[in-house]
């Protein structure tokens, strides 16, 4: 053992899955239970069920013809999930198990574009794009009618809330609103009061009033009874969707009469309240910040008092219904992540910067996310400070920016900064305190920043305007691109990696030229410290990653095993091994000592540019360009104290054995051999069987007691002891007990007995083969013995005494 005892608790031996953020929502419906614990939403070929609670995905439903999902929704006694394919299939689920309980063919000639359940959740409808509308009775499993005439995408179906009308409305692509009678199965009325799509129908609770809203910039008020509009209110923004109020008092919505008021989610991505009777707009919600907040979706879940907002860019919004508070944020699609980090001083949260302006923090808990909007262009690198709080990050803008999170979690930008003239693809924080950053950028110099002091007192206040940085020190370092730069732990040396193929090494705070390090053949990607040693470590796009001396800038060791681009290193386990992620989509763990690859971890499908390591040196955190970020769960001790009590669990079993031999108890001997599914024991049990005097009645009577499933394992045990010819004694009086004692049916009701019999045949033929060449030999020999005649010996002759 060339490893001491101590060793193996230092180093890491394995990383496992904790938890992944990966997209759940691409576009398309949303819709939220009626007790508001629940969200559903389309994710391309599956509907994603979501825990409001804890923002994980419980479930994916998929059709089996894995075909995209066109339209779905859930009856409004939350029992019922009908999905629809582009296959033209229509699925009804009961969810919550994940079965599919009943499918059927739709009889629409183009895929449905949208279905509606009755409020008795008995009947469905659906809209097709061949411009049908169809009603399913799901209990009784039949289509109860056939409604022709709209021109178009049929894309909005709606019922009448109360049952006993048996009223259908619906909207195509001639922008009216159709009203049919299931009990007359006709079109009662074309009613037109739209000049564009439109996008949502709502109902009053006495079921009198309906309410329209489309892309025209206007809302409708309908009769129900007459089929009339009776106001036409202009919103002055193109419409999404239109929630009609309960009629009671609700100050924080500007609800002060009892008159009907509706609720507004359009282009301009805010929530606005408006009183029918007047046309006047009571309530407009504060804007949110940033690019991609066009709302697309609203719905209200009146008995959860829960109002859900879906924006353009795929966030999902859950404000409390009467004041329009934001609850709870979800962000349902990432796109390629570019970097990643965990925030706060217990790793509670974890900050994204994907292929996009704004920045996402999820709190690892509940999965809540924070959308920030400061930069104008991509964040392209972020990195941390020490204590958690304070985080910084760099953007295509040419800017940088700093980031606090208070004790409640919330994010606020406080200082922001400019003065590279191109991208800034690479920031580092300072390691001992906040006192400074560093960036690197494609301008190819390093800018020094110092952090102000009125960030760092406990009273500032994250709410006011941020501060601005100013450059302290810029340094020219490079020809090309700086791709990655790194502060050393005691906060005095700087290092720089970059795209012309070397490192270097500076003097802070004024950026002196200390050393280069040159030996790679292509552009670097990272530069890392260790924590421990006066070391640096390099990743590059040639495949490799090199350790550095920092006295003399030779390379110490080199680690190849990434089939394309190194993208990130960092040091773990105190600075004994290191992570690496690539181009390859792998993240391998390394062993400085014996330059040995120890794991790798293969999750994602993508280039892995993200990769940090948490404060306890427990948990690391990937993202790539599959849109995933993973968090990694150091399942070393785990595994080590699983594999010991294995072990300890094996060696009892081992004495059992022994005693269970010793004593002759041989059926108890043979099931716990075959229980730890090691075929040599088994063997040695059978031996020891065959071995004793009765060994023909003894096998016979203990194998024939044997389970069924061990029956079948003894069986899969004989393939293997069959091909040897030192065992294939063994193996065929175990077959000749099964084959002579058990029913043909029987042992063809195993399962893969048709590959067991195809590997037995071919060397049960030759061992018999063989048998028959020696048996054909010694009948030969025992011929030549009987027939043999020696020759008599003649007699000696008698000498003389006297001669000797």
């Amino acid at each position: 053992m060339a490893e001491p005892v101590a060793g193996v608790g230092r180093f890491k031996a394995n990383y496992a899955v904790e938890r992944k953020i990966e997209p759940f929502y691409k576009g398309g419906k949303v819709q939220l239970d009626q007790t508001g614990q629940h969200l559903f939403c389309i994710c391309g070929t599956k509907v994603n069920i979501l825990d409001v609670a804890s923002g994980a995905v419980l479930r994916s439903l998929e059709q089996e013809d894995q075909e995209d999902i066109t339209a779905f929704d859930l009856s409004p006694d939350n029992e019922v999930l009908v999905t629809a394919s582009r296959a033209l299939l229509l699925a009804q689920w009961a969810w919550r198990e994940g079965n599919i309980t009943r499918l059927w063919k739709a009889i629409h000639t183009a895929p449905v574009a949208t279905m509606a359940f009755d409020p008795t959740s008995t009947l469905l409808a659906t809209g097709g794009c061949d411009g049908a509308v169809r009603v399913w009775d799901i209990v009784r499993h039949y289509g109860t009618h056939h409604f022709r005439g709209s021109p178009g995408v049929v894309h909005l179906v709606a019922f009448h809330p109360d049952p006993a009308r048996l009223l259908l409305f619906s909207s195509a692509a001639d922008a009216t609103i159709r009203a049919w009678s299931l009990q007359d199965q006709s079109c009662l009325a074309v009613m037109t009061a739209h000049y564009s799509a439109v996008t949502s129908l709502t109902f009053s609770t006495d079921g009198h009033t309906m309410l329209s809203s489309g892309r025209d910039k206007i809302c409708v008020v309908w009769d129900v009874r007459s089929h009339q509009a009776t106001r036409t209110v202009p919103v002055f923004e193109s419409v999404e969707a239109a929630v009609l109020l309960p009629e009671e008092p609700a100050p924080g919505l500007g609800v002060k009469s009892k008159g009907l008021h509706f609720l507004t989610a359009g282009d301009q991505g805010l929530l606005r309240v408006w009183e029918a009777a007047s046309g006047q707009c009571v309530c407009i919600q504060r804007r949110l910040p940033g690019p991609g907040q066009e709302l697309t979706h609203c719905a209200l879940a009146h008995r959860a008092g829960l109002l859900l907002a879906v924006t353009a860019d795929h966030n999902l919004l859950l404000y409390e219904a009467h004041s329009l508070r934001l609850q709870k944020q979800f962000a349902g699609y990432s796109e390629e992540v570019l970097d990643v980090r965990f925030l706060g001083p217990e790793d509670s949260h974890v900050v994204v910067a994907s292929n996009s302006p704004s920045l996402k923090v999820f709190e690892l808990q509940t999965m809540a996310c924070q959308i920030l909007h400061s930069h104008t262009d991509i964040v392209l690198a972020l990195d941390v400070f020490r204590k958690g709080w304070l985080f910084a990050s760099c953007a295509k803008d040419q800017s940088i920016c700093i980031w606090r999170m208070n004790k409640a979690g919330k994010v606020a930008c406080v200082a922001q900064g400019s003065g590279h003239t191109h991208s800034v693809g690479t920031i580092c924080c300072s390691r001992l305190k906040e006192t400074f950053l560093v960036t690197g950028s494609q301008d190819c110099t390093v800018k020094v920043w110092p952090v102000p002091e009125a960030l760092l007192s406990k009273g500032a206040a994250p709410d006011g305007s941020p501060v601005l940085l100013q450059a302290q020190a810029t340094q020219r370092c490079h020809d090309k691109d700086i791709n990655s730069v790194a502060v050393a732990p005691n906060n005095k040396l700087l290092a720089t990696g970059s795209q012309d193929r070397t490192a270097k090494l500076w003097a802070l705070p004024q950026c002196q030229l200390l050393g280069v390090f040159s030996g790679h053949r292509r552009g670097l990607w990272c530069v890392q410290f260790s924590p421990t040693d006066q070391v640096l470590a390099t990743a590059s796009a040639d495949g490799t990653v090199k350790l550095w001396a920092l006295q003399d800038f030779s390379c110490l060791k080199t680690f190849e095993g990434h089939d394309a681009s190194v993208l990130k290193v960092a040091f773990v386990s105190r600075g004994t091994q290191l992570l690496s992620s690539g181009s390859d989509g792998l993240v391998k763990l390394w062993t400085i000592k014996n330059n040995e690859c120890v794991k790798t971890l293969d999750a994602h499908e993508d280039k892995v540019w993200g990769l940090h390591c948490s404060r306890l040196d427990d948990r690391a955190l990937t993202g790539a360009g599959d849109s995933c970020v993973i968090l990694w769960k150091d399942v070393t001790e785990v595994e080590q104290a699983e594999e010991q009590a294995k072990r300890e669990e094996e060696v009892v079993k081992q004495q059992e054995l022994d005693n269970l031999l010793h004593e002759k108890r041989y059926l108890r001997a043979l099931g716990l051999a075959i229980s730890l599914d090691r075929p040599h024991t088994v063997l040695t049990v059978i031996q020891a069987i065959r071995r004793d005097p009765e060994a023909c009645e003894k096998l016979g009577a203990t194998v024939l007691q044997l389970r069924r499933d061990q029956k079948e394992a003894l069986l899969r045990f004989c393939v293997t002891w069959n091909t040897n010819s030192r065992h294939c004694h063994d193996a065929q009086a175990v077959l000749g007990v099964l084959l002579r004692h058990e029913a043909p049916e029987e042992l063809l009701a195993y399962p893969g007995v048709q590959t067991s019999l195809e590997a037995l045949l071919p060397y049960t033929e030759r061992h018999f083969q063989r048998l028959s060449r020696t048996l054909q030999a010694a009948t030969f020999l025992d011929f030549l013995w009987h027939n043999m005649k020696l020759p008599a010996l003649p007699a000696a002759p008698s000498v003389a005494p006297s001669a000797l």
